[in-house]
């Protein structure tokens, strides 16, 4: 049974160019923008006043920048299960020009041609929540729009294909718990929000 403590706080990294423009970013390795700079420091009040027993973030550095401009850096692990989808062939393209040869496609349910299927990122997620359910307090996590998303899809038992439900800002946070009255139900408590609310 997953401890009842656990929280698991889920952090998505601050603007880039490619989530400026929608183009999806799996291992190209983009900075932050100006703004996304912002953003993450923008967090630094909500996670600096929490005490966390483990943070980890994704390899890539925009995941890793926002963890340092939060404020969490000097405490921060690599864990490679954080990182983003593999995009394959469709790496630094949008949806919109994916869709005018594969008309309908939806990396949740149709993956990325070349790179990671729906079935490689749920068990990556389901790898990645076995260790996490082993831990107890405040995790926070440093990742992607699309891998978290994932994640959260996983937590609550929802297929893989249920991730396209759950869209994220960048530099937002969201929080995967507990419910404090079915100890065996795992729930999301938070999802999608960024200092400054709506519309920042």
């Amino acid at each position: 049974m997953t401890p009842p403590s656990l929280r698991l706080w889920l952090i998505r990294h601050g603007q880039t160019a490619w989530s400026l423009s929608r183009r999806h970013t799996g291992t190209t390795d983009l900075s932050l923008t100006p703004t996304g700079e912002t953003e993450a420091r923008a967090l630094a009040p909500w996670l600096t006043a929490a005490p966390f027993t483990k943070v980890l973030t994704s390899p890539r550095q925009r995941a890793r920048r926002t963890c340092d401009l939060a404020g969490l850096g000097d405490q921060a692990e690599i864990e490679p299960d954080l990182a983003e989808w593999d995009y394959g062939q469709v790496e630094g393209v949008t949806s919109a020009e994916i869709r005018v040869t594969r008309p309908g496609w939806n990396v949740f349910a149709d993956g990325a041609p070349g790179g990671e299927t729906p079935a490689d990122v749920e068990a990556r997620a389901d790898r990645l929540i076995g260790r996490l359910t082993a831990l107890t307090g405040n995790i926070a996590l440093f990742s992607h729009g699309q891998f978290s998303s994932a994640l959260a899809a996983r937590w609550i038992g929802l297929p893989i294909a249920d991730g396209r439900r759950f869209a994220l800002t960048t530099a937002s946070l969201s929080l995967l718990s507990i419910s404090p009255d079915q100890a065996d139900t795992r729930v999301i408590s938070l999802w999608n929000a960024v200092p400054g609310g709506p519309g920042r």
